[in-house]
């Protein structure tokens, strides 16, 4: 007697397998990871046979991330942060020559600090004499191109502009409020009024951060002492040189360079965590710097 009912649905054996992304065609290659239908167009080959675009894109997350021996993301080895910020002070240079208020307006003055903060960071892409902006550049080019890739770009850049606002935190502590802006123009005394501006602060910093971490990998140092001595002269004996603003963007430089040298090593942190303390002891030396700055405009 022949059966009766419904016919019976096909099984899934049955039904012919589509890919999931796109219904419309159909695939009888399946992903060596999910063994879901794969059509070519998602295919991506694996050490077998091959692999959908989806599980290919899980697996990278679980992959850990290249990290340079300072826990920075490994880069391409081109320095282009440096690159970036030479632009950025060149174009600031050329607008100085053409718009003569910008110097001002930008400039580090402590009396305007307070009330124009910006001033702490804008003063370190603008430049005087084209010789100032020249060797600032270069210094800048020449450890750039060591630096950033040992870092990274991340740790880089905040070590930069760190060492810029450490420059003007430091010149502001060392300048005296009883200056007047007649003074400051006359050239009598680093004052109350007296502007400043320059990448020198930063590049200081980058001078700094090269001991450390020199020394951090048992490496010489010994050429970027004679360096140093020799700005370090040049600040002293001519005249309209900030050398104040050299010592905090060198010491803050060296700081931020300890903190990622020497916290957060790699036999003890997970490489998730050390960019955690990094990143957590850069925050504080900003903080530290934000603070010294408040003390000061409180007690002038």
């Amino acid at each position: 007697m022949p059966p009766t009912g419904p016919p019976a649905e096909p099984s899934a054996e049955q039904e012919v397998p589509v890919c999931p992304r796109h219904p419309d065609r159909e695939s009888y290659v399946r992903c060596q990871r999910c063994r879901r239908p794969v059509c070519p167009e998602c295919q991506r080959p694996a050490a077998v046979g091959v692999q959908c675009v989806d599980c290919v894109r899980e697996g990278q997350k679980s992959v850990r991330q290249a990290r340079t021996v300072f826990g920075g993301t490994v880069t391409d080895g081109r320095p282009v942060v440096s690159f970036t910020l030479i632009g950025m002070c060149v174009v600031v240079y050329l607008f100085q020559q053409v718009m003569p208020g910008l110097t001002g307006d930008i400039s580090f003055v402590p009396a305007l600090g307070e009330s124009q903060p910006w001033r702490f960071l804008t003063s370190a892409f603008a430049h005087g004499p084209i010789f100032h902006i020249a060797f600032n550049m270069y210094a800048l080019f020449l450890m750039g191109q060591y630096l950033e890739p040992m870092l990274g770009r991340a740790r880089y850049i905040a070590l930069y502009l760190l060492s810029a606002v450490g420059g003007s935190v430091v010149y502001l502590l060392l300048s005296g409020p009883s200056s007047t802006y007649a003074e400051a123009v006359a050239g009598q005394g680093v004052g109350w009024w007296t502007p400043a501006v320059g990448a020198s602060g930063a590049v200081f910093g980058l001078f700094g951060a090269y001991l450390v971490l020199q020394r951090r990998l048992n490496r010489s140092a010994a050429g970027m002492y004679v360096i140093i001595g020799i700005n370090a002269v040049i600040g002293f004996v001519y005249p309209n040189i900030a050398w104040q603003a050299h010592l905090g963007g060198f010491v803050v430089g060296a700081a931020c360079a300890a903190a990622i040298g020497y916290l957060g090593r790699a036999k003890s942190m997970t490489e998730r965590g050390r960019p955690t303390v990094h990143w957590a002891a850069l925050a504080g030396i900003g903080v530290v710097l934000v603070v010294l700055a408040v003390a000061r405009y409180a007690l002038a």
